[in-house]
């Protein structure tokens, strides 16, 4: 194995999460939903992917991850602390093309594999509810992907609903 491919998982440790500090040059953005999608992506696999920074501890890759670890519940199940590797550039443009293109190597979804998945999911019982809180999507998302008639998926949104509200009706007084 080369051991310049090999050296940044060498450095693995956790460290306290205030030692780390962003970039000033990270072109992506995440939504406040996606943020909890990370969070709970976090709180269902564990702590994953080591956020990588230069040896200051500037962050090159994982400034959401980060940015997560800082609120609870990650801040106090971690300790405080959040897992690093230490790549070491020559360039400030070798830090640039890292942040990058561990960005942009991620990729996006198909909109086909997705309905796979979500019928695969649907088909082994899980809720729209679960589905939804693990996959970062709204009802509507799910019912768009699931390729289940309009009537069938408000058949599954209240299965085990046992009754409504009455409703009422409200005027200024």
């Amino acid at each position: 194995m080369d051991n310049k491919l090999a050296a940044p998982l060498s450095t693995l440790q956790w460290v306290p999460r205030e030692w780390l500090k962003p970039n000033d040059y990270n072109p992506n953005k995440v939504s406040k939903e996606n943020l909890k999608l990370l969070t709970q992506s976090i709180l269902t696999n564990g702590w994953t992917l080591p956020i990588v920074v230069r040896p200051d501890y500037t962050i090159i890759d994982g400034f959401h991850r980060w940015t997560v670890a800082g609120e609870d519940p990650l801040m106090s199940m971690l300790d405080g602390k959040v897992p690093i590797v230490v790549v070491k550039h020559s360039e400030r443009s070798e830090d640039i093309y890292g942040t990058v293109t561990h960005n942009r190597a991620r990729g996006t979804h198909l909109l086909e594999p997705m309905k796979a998945i979500v019928k695969e999911l649907m088909g082994e019982g899980k809720s729209v509810e679960e589905i939804g809180k693990q996959l970062g999507m709204k009802p509507e998302e799910v019912f768009r992907l699931s390729d289940f008639s309009k009537e069938d998926f408000l058949d599954m949104m209240t299965k085990g609903v046992t009754g409504f509200s009455k409703a009422e009706y409200v005027t200024k007084i």
